[in-house]
Parts: structure tokens; sequence; C-alpha cells
């Protein structure tokens, strides 16, 4: 027989772990989220709730992990990125988890990447928007054929023709080109966006490591590709004939628009691309890239100050 106050026996460690059971209950039922969700549902019984305990205590336990969270990659919870809330079925509760703020934002991060990709492209070309473009009359038809050009996508007539915006250094043409990145993420339309100098270079890197072909697929395939600064690459026959002719004969064959920016009108890209990199002179090898270029794109000519000249 147990002598009063000796807590050894099975009844007296019953009782013990009943009456820390009641405090965690009801200290669980203090929780806001609780109270507020009890209100809301008269119909359910408190020994409803008492049968609900481990659902609400996990409630509680995650929501306080979400108040300490600095970054989704250390969240505990047993649905990373997700927050549980109270849901009432058939008089019984029960959890329902919903993506939390940080899971939310590397979602759009993740679909973004997917949607807008780039090459050697600076942020604040990335970050361009329309609204965010100094207006000028010189840029004003540049501006107006590139909304037109979104819009087509908008109202679901794919354009038939992309744009070559071309003109002297540091007027804008890229950061328009980026501008309509943005324009086409709004309407799920993806894009990539490629430094063509350097990503030339990398492709002539590239020989003998069989990651061309994979690098060339990446570009070609892209909704509507944006080949930034045309003109200033180095020019190779190998880059000239089998790195741009292969994205641009997919991209014909394919109805795929792309938009250049050049310093270099239509004629004299022509006559950069018939020169090679040991003085070679290929007229009709350069004459067959710009097939896949003239009749494909609509010529702008952007002007006005050098923007970068004046940001110095």
């Amino acid at each position: 027989m147990n002598r009063i106050g000796d807590l050894s026996g099975p009844n007296n460690i019953k009782m013990v772990n009943k009456n820390k059971w009641n405090e965690l209950f009801h200290k669980l039922m203090e929780h806001p989220e609780i109270q507020s969700f009890q209100q809301k549902h008269p119909e359910i019984s408190l020994e409803q709730f008492r049968h609900s305990f481990f659902q609400l205590d996990q409630l509680v336990r995650e929501r306080e992990n979400c108040a300490r969270c600095e970054k989704l990659e250390d969240c505990p919870n047993m649905v990373t990125g997700h927050t549980p809330t109270l849901r009432e079925n058939n008089g019984s509760i029960t959890l329902a988890m919903r993506p939390c703020t940080k899971w939310l934002a590397e979602q759009e991060k993740r679909w973004r990447e997917r949607m807008i990709r780039s090459h050697h492209i600076s942020k604040d070309i990335l970050h361009a928007t329309f609204r965010s473009i100094e207006q000028s009359p010189e840029r004003k038809e540049a501006i107006e054929k590139s909304i037109d050009f979104c819009l087509q996508f908008e109202n679901k007539r794919p354009p038939a023709k992309g744009l070559y915006f071309y003109g002297p250094l540091g007027v804008g043409k890229s950061y328009i080109a980026g501008a309509i990145q943005q324009e086409l993420l709004h309407v799920s339309i993806d894009s990539y966006m490629v430094y063509l100098p350097e990503f030339m270079r990398e492709m002539r890197s590239a020989i003998g490591t069989g990651e061309i072909q994979k690098k060339i697929d990446a570009v070609k395939r892209a909704t509507v590709l944006i080949l930034d600064d045309i003109g200033a690459e180095y020019n190779t026959p190998w880059t000239r004939d089998e790195v741009l002719g292969a994205i641009l004969q997919y991209r014909v064959s394919e109805h795929l628009p792309v938009i250049y920016t050049s310093n270099l009108n239509l004629d004299e890209l022509e006559e950069h691309l018939a020169y090679t990199d040991k003085g070679g002179h290929e007229p009709m090898k350069a004459q067959r890239i710009m097939e896949r270029i003239r009749h494909y794109v609509t010529p702008i000519y952007v002007k006005g100050n050098n923007r970068r000249r004046h940001k110095k």
C-alpha cells in the first residue's frame, strides 16, 4: 500500500501525467488562433478539442517555428515551407497546410528563373520595365514597337517578326530589350537574353567538353530569344556557321521570334559576319546568316544621348 505523499505508485503516476496533460491542454487552448477557431465553431465540443490535442500541439509548435524562422532551408516544420491552420470537418478538427511567405517567394523566384533566363546580362537590364525607361522622342518608336510586340503575345497572336534595335552606344537598346522580358513575364511567356560576345567566347572554350550542343539547345528553344550586342562578338567561321547559324535556322523553322540589339545596322552586320578571325572574307556565308535575320525582324533605329557616359 502506498503511503500518503508517495508518488511512486502507478495510480499516482497516472494522476501526475493527467494533471500535466490538462495543464498543457489548457495552455494550448489559450493560443489566439485556437480561441478564434473555437469561437467560429461553437458546435465543436471541448471534448473534441481534447481528442485533437496532438493537432493543436502541432499547430502551436509549428507556428512558433515560423515566428523564429530566418530562411526557408532551415524550416523544421513537418512540411517544409508550410504552416498549419485549423479546419472543421464534419464536427472534427483537422490540420490543413498553407505555404508561408518564404516558400511562396522561393516559388516565385524559381518561376521567374524558368521564364526569364539570361547569360551575362546586368541586373539593371534584367529588372528594366517600360515604366522605368526614360521617355524621350528618340526612343518613342522603339518603345511603341516593343509594347506592340508584347501585346501580340497577350492577344494570343505571337508576332511573325522579331525586332532589331540598332544605334550608337549607350542609348538604351539593351534596356528596352530587358523591359520586353519583364512585360512578357506577365503573360507567362518564357525568354532567354544572351550577351552574345560572352556566349560565343564560352562556346569556343567549350570545344571538346561535350557541352556545346547543350548550350545551343538551351538558347534556341526559348519562346523569345534576345541576342544582345550582336556584331560585337569575335567572329570565327565555326561560331558564325555552327553556333549562330544553327540557332537561327531552328528558330526560323519553328517560327520563334528573335530580338537583337546592335551598334550596327543590317548591312554593317552582314559585313561583320563576312570577315573572320584569320582574315578570311566569306560574303556568301554571311548572306546565308543574314537571310535568317533580315526577313524576320523589324529594324528600329534607337538614338539619343549616351546614358552610360552620363552615369559616370
